[in-house]
């Protein structure tokens, strides 16, 4: 049952399933850090936070976007879109899901909005297939919200799929400025995947929405979970699953390789550092969590005045940590601070997506299970 409930408290406990996500394994949720592990406060200038359930009664929300007309469209793990029109109605959006594969951490997973939405109504997902492997899948919505026709079945198929487990699917989606969709895959827990050149697991790919054709672009990466393009410079930073240790955030340079080769000997050895600097090359991560990871997934800039000191910073969502980490990073790139936001810490349970809409507020996606799972609206206080 999908409600439009009010606004909601900034201390709200999620109840339901508290699996957690660490380097691509399903755990029990971790026990709470000790105080010395406690982070670094919030800028004093720091504007409060008011957050709001756009739609609740989800399982497993994978993915948000928004349209220009102001509708948002999000997507379940399992299987389903569910559009929010922009005067509140709640729409279940008839589509074809026959094929799906969804088993532990792949099913139905990112999301994109064709850059000429507006005249083409084209929407990209990334999703398991039952034929064995991994698919972007181009869609288009009707007028109303109340249907997707599949138009390109698929833009890009043959992404390596964990067929067992579902472990490590990646799949974010992103498009660049230019219009090239950017496609972040995970290696399917296989030591062999990340650093083969001619798989397309544990890599960011570039594709071109009309053609099909595709580029390796980086490669090296776990799980990529999340893909954010800063404004105003053409910089790209993934975010990834680390093994036992260093969740990343990584600024992509193209053929870049960013070090996870975790090939001991054929098996998939999961006590390497999560970058191996013993590979000629390898990029350093931008940030990376030590130890204990916190489960990175998707993230997003923040751009606009009305945000005040939050202005510019990168924001990760934590499903393990549960909550949102800020990062300011500095015009190269490298980190200048880092904090978790407040009204968000421990409060909502798992995020896995956050987008800031057209209409410049923030969205955040849950990720509980137990359709448990809430489409939330955060909005800096005037």
């Amino acid at each position: 049952m999908r409600t439009l409930p009010g606004l909601i408290a900034a201390a709200l406990l999620i109840a339901g399933c508290t699996a957690a996500e660490s380097g691509g394994g399903l755990q029990a949720a971790p026990p709470e850090p000790p105080a010395s592990a406690a982070p670094p406060s919030p800028p004093p200038a720091a504007p409060a936070l008011d957050v709001s359930v756009v739609v609740d009664g989800l399982d497993h929300v994978w993915d948000v976007v928004q349209a220009p007309d102001g509708t948002l469209l999000v997507d379940e793990r399992a299987g389903g879109f569910t559009a929010v029109l922009p005067d509140g109605t709640v729409r279940a959006v008839e589509a074809d899901f026959g094929d799906l594969f969804a088993r532990g951490e792949t099913g139905l997973m990112g999301l994109a909005l064709d850059p000429g939405f507006a005249e083409n109504r084209r929407l990209y997902s990334c999703q398991g297939v039952r034929d064995g492997s991994i698919a972007v899948v181009g869609w288009t919505i009707s007028a109303d919200w109340a249907s997707a026709t599949r138009v390109a079945d698929p833009l890009v198929d043959g992404l390596p799929l964990n067929g067992d487990s579902g472990r490590h699917g990646g799949c974010r989606l992103r498009f660049e400025p230019d219009g090239v969709l950017l496609v972040g895959t995970g290696d399917t827990a296989r030591g062999d995947v990340a650093q083969d050149p001619r798989s397309l697991g544990g890599k960011v790919l570039r594709v071109d929405p009309a053609s099909g054709e595709r580029e390796v672009w980086t490669l090296g990466h776990r799980n990529v979970q999340g893909l954010a393009i800063r404004p105003g410079s053409g910089q790209v930073f993934a975010v990834e699953h680390g093994p036992d240790v260093d969740d990343e955030v990584n600024l992509l340079q193209p053929g870049g390789n960013y070090g996870w080769d975790p090939d001991g000997n054929g098996s998939y050895d999961e006590s390497v550092p999560m970058t191996d600097e013993s590979i000629a090359g390898a990029i350093p991560a931008v940030w990376s969590s030590g130890r204990p990871t916190l489960a990175t997934s998707g993230a997003a800039f923040l751009d606009g005045a009305q945000w005040g000191a939050y202005d510019g910073l990168l924001l990760v969502g934590l499903l393990k940590a549960q909550g949102v980490l800020a990062l300011r990073l500095d015009d190269g790139g490298a980190l200048v601070e880092q904090f978790r936001v407040p009204e968000l810490d421990g409060a909502l349970g798992r995020i896995r997506s956050v987008l800031q809409g057209v209409d410049g507020l923030l969205y955040v996606t849950t990720d509980n299970g137990g359709n448990a799972d809430r489409l939330l609206r955060i909005t800096p206080r005037s």
